[in-house]
């Protein structure tokens, strides 16, 4: 079966301080309700800063698709080799080694895909295979380890890289002072993981995944489609579904492997937010503030989308808590458009 082999992350070179952010909202949009009525979230969120491909000035500026996008294609490959390079190296794999490329990303167009351009970066093999996976959002790390995992399952011997990059940040549209809008300007960063998947060496050994759609929830995530660029649609409902459904569909999960919530001993969460955080330690029956690798992340970084979840898997890793002896078992957990919730169980 599959192990991770190694993880690394890369963001890019500007930082977006929180603080900061919320007073030039409030410069710049003093007259208008929403923005005014809404600025406390930004202190409400758990961030402290977030990462940006673009410097803050930029976004004071009107953009269209096609300035969004050329950014989106440069800086999703740059951070994806950096991220790559680093991950290959704590797997003691070198590029050519690489057998698969899964690719997840959900913030921008690329055809060719970025697994072709980054062909093109990187002295990978012709022969390699290729899974460029859009569309999933926040829920995309969990699903995109699922299947890198399930890859090097199916062909024994092989190395499996898994590639994920979103640039949250860039879709900031100046002249849409709608909730949501405002709500993600407050939560979303730039970032960018990769994961390296073998089924020899160490590792933390990817024992089960699964996935549960939950029924008439198509608006409660996702995005809109504006002729500048992307929309992000949130619901408020979001807290209180995983606070109310998510336990069921969590033990049903576990219960398919014999086990329990008390057979995990390390629960890494995509944090969507702090109120998401709240509700997912309810639902796990854990004490409030326990998801701390989550909540740090959340913190340093903000809401990567897809990305944050290896974030906290990197976290968890260089404590050693994925390590040291005793742990039995960990349990990755996203949730995003679909609506959509995704489980990947980890064993020594």
């Amino acid at each position: 079966m599959a192990r991770i082999a190694g993880v690394a992350t890369a963001v890019p070179p500007y930082v977006l301080n929180q603080g900061d952010i919320s007073a030039r909202l409030r410069a710049q949009f003093s007259e208008s309700a929403v923005v005014s009525r809404l600025l406390p979230v930004f202190a409400n969120t758990g961030i402290e800063r977030r990462y940006s491909c673009v410097p803050v000035e930029w976004y004071y500026e009107t953009h269209g698709w096609h300035d969004r996008n050329d950014i989106y294609l440069d800086y999703a490959q740059r951070l994806l080799e950096n991220a790559a390079r680093d991950a290959l190296a704590r797997a003691n794999r070198t590029v050519e080694d690489v057998d698969a490329i899964v690719v997840v990303s959900t913030t921008g167009i690329a055809t060719p895909s970025l697994d072709a351009l980054l062909m093109n970066r990187m002295s990978f093999k012709r022969t390699v295979r290729r899974l460029p996976i859009f569309g999933l959002g926040c829920v995309g790390g969990a699903i995109g380890i699922a299947r890198a995992a399930t890859f090097a399952d199916a062909h024994p011997g092989s190395t499996v890289l898994l590639l994920v990059v979103e640039l949250c940040a860039l879709w900031f549209r100046r002249d849409e002072l709608t909730k949501s809008n405002i709500v993600a300007t407050a939560l979303f960063g730039d970032g960018a993981a990769a994961a390296v998947f073998t089924a020899e060496g160490a590792g933390p050994l990817v024992q089960a995944s699964g996935e549960y759609t939950f029924a008439s929830t198509l608006d409660i995530m996702g995005w809109d489609v504006a002729e500048d660029g992307l929309s992000a649609v949130f619901s408020r409902d979001i807290p209180q579904l995983v606070e109310t459904e998510l336990r069921d569909v969590v033990d049903a999960y576990l219960a398919q492997s014999g086990l329990t919530r008390d057979d995990v001993d390390h629960f890494l969460s995509h944090p969507g937010g702090t109120k998401v955080l709240e509700a997912l330690e309810h639902a796990f029956g854990r004490d409030d503030g326990s998801l701390s690798d989550s909540r740090a992340v959340l913190s340093e970084y903000g809401n990567m989308s897809s990305v944050t979840l290896l974030f906290v898997l990197e976290r968890a890793l260089a404590r050693g808590a994925l390590s040291s002896n005793g742990w039995r078992r960990a349990l990755l957990t996203a949730m995003g458009p679909g609506f959509t919730a995704a489980f990947v169980t980890l064993e020594p």
